[in-house]
């Protein structure tokens, strides 16, 4: 039921936002305790979101949807930035973090680890080569998109 509608959600508004300067980042439709939230993730390349770029994408969004009324039940909209802590999920998402810090959760062990941090190097349509820091070697690895529950962009202390 979530995945259709954030689908339709993504469909509906991501004209409309991009004609706003920004990109539609990402849609996630969750509940969290009794209430159900329809964030909408905006980003825009290089440049922090304010405030004033929120509410504008916000009322935008909001009178699409309440024209389309593509969702049932009562819930709140959030228009936010991804946060410099942000979800890789798509293709494009993973090439815009080429030579940036990522945490990546994997489904099958990579090197002995299931989780693994290091600087994404390249990204092709199967996977990312990560390079990662093992003791005092650094090392390429291979990781396939399949075997990637979670990845994030993160920041390096």
């Amino acid at each position: 039921m979530e995945k259709s509608i954030i689908e339709t959600v993504k469909e509906l508004i991501k004209t409309k936002v991009e004609s706003l300067g920004v990109e539609l980042y990402d849609v996630e439709y969750v509940k969290e305790g009794r209430d159900y939230f329809l964030r909408v993730l905006i980003d825009k390349n290089d440049e922090s979101i304010d405030l004033d770029t929120c509410v504008s994408v916000s009322e935008v969004v909001s009178a699409i949807l309440d024209e389309k009324d593509p969702i049932s039940n009562e819930y709140l909209l959030e228009v936010t930035s991804p946060g410099v802590e942000r979800p890789l999920k798509t293709l494009e998402q993973f090439k815009k973090a080429i030579e940036k810090y990522v945490l990546i959760d994997v489904t099958s062990p990579v090197e002995g680890y299931d989780q693994l941090v290091g600087t994404i190097k390249n990204v092709t349509e199967d996977g990312i080569e990560l390079e990662i820091k093992i003791k005092t070697r650094v090392k390429v690895v291979n990781i396939a998109f399949d075997i990637i529950e979670n990845a994030m962009t993160t920041v390096k202390i």
